[in-house]
């Protein structure tokens, strides 16, 4: 397999996916596409993006594209990695969460994008506190339900998808007690950013700013 990804230090989008996709433990190569370039959707196109756009996930003769849709192909190839748990209900509302993080919080990804090499506290605005008070809001209900460590218990696609938003907290200085956190929800995000599979990410994204 090869997964067609940008930038790590910026691409939220291919972390996503990136993230499922070590989770399984299958080979895989990965091909850069370089971001804010006026050569970026041409390189994906000729890498094999229909879209030109990345992420995408080629296997085989197959090219899914939509960071979503490339996790529900990996859960399905690859069941004994339970990306998604076993239990209905658990599956259906991590599913939901992450349909919500790929659908929603629109200010909070305009105003904060995805930089790992970003470090300072900001100012944001209303319609980005009200991002952060329906984050707190979804966290906290899915921790309680299902007491952790992660959304729905165990290590699923969900909190890929919620990663590079913990990334984006960190990056700007957003503390979610402000947002009424009584304390797991930044926990949480802080056990994001220290799974294995992300750390490497990162790794790999300072390695290549400084080469």
């Amino acid at each position: 397999m090869e997964l067609l990804i940008g930038d790590k230090l910026w691409s939220s989008w291919s972390l996503r996916p990136w993230l499922a996709l070590k989770r399984t433990g299958a080979p895989f190569t990965e091909t850069l596409i370089r971001l804010r370039s006026e050569q970026t959707g041409a390189d994906a196109r000729a890498a094999g993006s229909p879209t030109s756009l990345v992420p995408v996930l080629k296997d085989g003769d197959l090219a899914i594209w939509d960071s979503l849709a490339i996790c529900e192909y990996l859960a399905e190839k690859f069941p004994a990695a339970r990306l998604w748990p076993a239990d209905p209900a658990a599956r259906a509302l991590g599913r939901a969460a992450a349909a919500e993080m790929h659908s929603s919080y629109p200010s909070l990804r305009g105003e904060c994008p995805m930089d790992l090499s970003f470090r300072e506290t900001v100012t944001v605005s209303e319609a980005t506190h009200s991002d952060l008070r329906r984050l707190v809001e979804l966290w906290s209900g899915l921790l309680t339900r299902f007491g952790g460590p992660f959304l729905v218990g165990e290590w699923s696609i969900a909190d890929a998808f919620f990663t590079p938003v913990a990334t984006r907290l960190r990056s700007y200085g957003l503390r979610l007690s402000d947002y009424a956190d009584l304390g797991p929800c930044g926990a949480y995000a802080e056990r994001l950013l220290e799974t294995p599979e992300f750390l490497e990410w990162e790794k790999g994204a300072i390695a290549d700013v400084r080469g």
